[in-house]
């Protein structure tokens, strides 16, 4: 399979998974009944942004170096997004929270269009995310470079 996939990309499919398998289990916990949609949403505890960029960052880091020109296109690019995830969609769910209560106010049921609020993430969520890939693709690539 390394033939076909980087390793890298590897590794960060593999953290991707494990922070929506995070998701699904922790609301599938509280609601009491499993929590497909949880599997495949956008938002939430952990960041699955955050967690996919940084594990992707750390295992071109332990395959090229830290000094390599790759890392740092790969450190900057999942800065840009972690920095997306938080602040353009956490301003985008915000928005929709706020179109949303307006469309309650002021429209008939049949005539709303719900918006998608959950799509941001808050400070402790891309935290979590960091945290999550680096627990978990540092020593994935450790053991497999």
């Amino acid at each position: 399979m390394t033939d076909l996939l980087p390793r890298s990309l590897l590794i960060a499919l593999a953290v991707q998974f494990v922070s929506q398998a995070i998701k699904f289990l922790g609301h599938s916990l509280r609601l009491g009944r499993p929590s497909w949609r949880h599997l495949v949403t956008f938002g939430g505890m952990p960041s699955a942004h955050s967690a996919f960029v940084t594990a992707v960052a750390v295992a071109v880091g332990v395959s090229t170096g830290f000094a390599s020109d790759v890392f740092a296109v790969a450190a900057v690019f999942g800065c840009i997004v972690i920095f997306d995830a938080y602040k353009l969609r956490g301003n985008v769910q915000k928005q929709a929270k706020v179109l949303n209560r307006l469309q309650a106010s002021s429209l008939q049921e049949s005539e709303r269009v719900l918006v998608n609020e959950w799509v941001g993430h808050s400070v402790p969520e891309v935290a979590a995310g960091i945290a999550l890939a680096l627990a978990v693709a540092t020593p994935l690539a450790l053991w497999w470079k």
